[in-house]
C-alpha cells in the first residue's frame, strides 16, 4: 500500500507554477530574442560617429569614398603618436574630438601641428580646449542650431560651396583669421593661418560630414574642399585607451587637473554618453513603474482561503493541555487558567483589559461586585503555582466557580 504525502493550501502543482511563472518567462524569451537579433543586425562592422569607416547615418564613409576618388589617400589613426608624426606640409590632420584630449595631449597636437606646415581641421573644439589647441581663439559659451548658412566671407572654399549646414559652437578672435558661417555675429567656421602655407580650420559641427547630410546643400564641397586640400588626410579618432593620455599628469581630458579645467570635463561627461544608453535608461524606469503597478494590482475583496483541516477548539485545547502535562508544566498551565479567568469577569466588573492583570484594581471590584470584602480572593487569582495535578485540578474547579459568581452576581 502507497502512502502518499496529504497537499497543504501551500502545495503548489505544476500546473499551477506554470501558469504562474509562464508570462514571465515569456518575457525573458523575447528579450533575448530580440537582443540576438539587434547584434545581428548591428554586427556588421559599423563604427562610431564622425568615422570614415562608417555608413551609419553620422559615420563619415561618404566624404572619405569621394576624397579616395580624388586621390586623396586616407589614414585612420586613434593615437596622439600616429597623428603627431605623420602631420607635414601635404597632409590635413582632421581631429574629430578635440575635447577628448588632454591639456598635455592638446599641447603636444599643436607644437606639431604648428611646426608642420600643413592643414589642421578641429571639429567642434570648447572650452578651454581651444584656448591650447588654437591661441587667442575663445568660443562662445552658447551653441546655435545647426541650420542652412551662407558663407558671407571670402574663403574661396566657402564662397565656391555656398550655403551649407552651419551652426553649434561658434568663435571669436583677435587675431587675423577668416569668419564664415556666422551665427548671431559669431562665426561657426573660423580659419587661422599658420607658418608658411600652414593654417588651422575650426569647425562649430560636424554636420557637413555626416553621410545624411552630404547631399544637403553645399555640404559636400564644403567638406571636400576642407579635408582635401592636400594630398594626404590623416583622419584622427581621439581614444582614451591612448597611452599619451597617461602623461603630462593626471588631468582629466580637456583639463590640466585645476579646477576649471575639471569642471569642464565634469559637464561634458554627459555628451559622452550616446543618447541610445540615456533612451534605454528611460525605458527601463518607465518599465520597472509599470511592473510595479502591474505587481500591486487588486481586482477586487481579498478572498478567504479554504482550510484543508477544521480542528474543533475542543481538540485543540485538550492537545495543548496534553504538551503541558508531558511537559510537567503546571506552573505555566496555572498562569495561563488564571490569566483567562482575570480577562473574561474585568469586563464584568468594570474594569478595563489592560489592568486585568494589575492586583491593586481588580481585587477590590471583585470583592465589591461580590460583596463579601473580607474574602481572600489574591490566592485565587495571582497565587503560586500548584505543587502536583491534583492542586491544579482544584484551582481550575475555583477559578470556575468564581467566574460563576461574577457573572450571576
Amino acid at each position: 500500500m502507497t502512502v502518499t504525502a496529504p497537499t497543504t493550501s501551500e502545495a503548489r502543482t505544476p500546473q499551477q507554477v506554470w501558469l504562474r511563472v509562464r508570462g514571465l518567462l515569456l518575457a525573458v524569451l523575447a528579450l533575448v530574442v530580440a537582443g540576438v537579433a539587434f547584434a545581428a543586425v548591428r554586427s556588421d562592422g559599423r563604427h562610431g560617429s564622425l568615422d570614415p569607416r562608417s555608413p551609419d547615418p553620422q559615420g563619415s564613409r561618404a566624404v572619405a569614398e569621394l576624397l579616395k576618388v580624388r586621390g586623396v589617400s586616407v589614414d585612420v589613426v586613434t593615437s596622439l603618436d600616429e597623428a603627431t608624426a605623420a602631420a607635414g606640409p601635404g597632409t590635413t590632420l582632421l581631429v574629430t574630438g578635440p575635447d577628448m584630449l588632454t591639456a598635455h595631449q592638446q599641447r603636444r597636437l599643436h607644437t606639431a601641428a604648428a611646426d608642420s606646415a600643413g592643414r589642421t581641421v578641429l571639429i567642434a573644439p570648447g572650452e578651454p580646449s581651444v584656448g591650447r589647441l588654437a591661441p587667442g581663439v575663445r568660443a562662445e559659451p552658447h551653441r546655435r542650431p545647426v541650420t542652412a548658412r551662407p558663407p558671407r566671407c571670402e574663403l574661396p572654399a566657402a564662397h565656391r560651396a555656398g550655403t551649407t549646414d552651419m551652426g553649434g559652437i561658434r568663435y571669436t578672435t583677435e587675431r587675423e583669421a577668416t569668419a564664415c558661417y556666422p551665427a548671431d555675429g559669431h562665426a561657426s567656421l573660423l580659419v587661422l593661418p599658420g607658418h608658411g602655407a600652414g593654417d588651422t580650420v575650426l569647425l562649430g559641427s560636424a554636420d557637413v560630414l555626416y553621410n545624411d547630410r552630404l547631399d544637403q546643400q553645399g555640404n559636400a564641397s564644403l567638406g571636400l574642399q576642407l579635408l582635401g586640400s592636400r594630398p594626404h588626410l590623416v583622419w584622427y579618432l581621439p581614444s582614451f585607451d591612448d597611452p599619451s593620455a597617461a602623461e603630462g599628469g593626471s588631468g582629466t581630458a580637456g583639463g590640466d587637473g585645476s579646477g576649471d579645467d575639471e569642471a569642464g570635463a565634469e559637464s561634458d561627461f554627459i555628451g559622452l554618453i550616446p543618447s541610445g544608453w540615456l533612451w534605454g535608461t528611460l525605458q527601463l524606469a518607465l518599465a520597472a513603474v509599470l511592473a510595479a503597478v502591474w505587481r500591486g494590482r487588486r481586482f477586487g475583496p481579498l478572498v478567504t482561503e479554504r482550510l484543508p483541516v477544521a480542528i474543533r477548539a475542543s481538540e485543540s485545547t485538550e492537545g495543548r493541555a496534553r504538551l503541558y502535562r508531558k511537559a510537567d508544566a503546571r506552573d505555566r498551565a496555572a498562569s495561563v487558567l488564571r490569566s483567562a479567568t482575570r480577562t473574561r469577569i474585568s469586563p464584568l466588573l468594570g474594569v478595563s483589559i489592560r489592568d486585568a492583570d494589575t492586583p491593586a484594581v481588580l481585587l477590590p471590584a471583585v470583592a465589591a461586585r461580590l460583596g463579601d470584602p473580607g474574602r481572600e480572593f489574591s490566592t485565587l487569582l495571582f497565587g503560586s503555582a500548584p505543587a502536583d495535578d491534583a492542586a491544579l485540578v482544584l484551582l481550575t474547579d475555583q477559578l470556575d466557580a468564581l467566574e460563576r459568581e461574577v457573572r450571576t452576581s
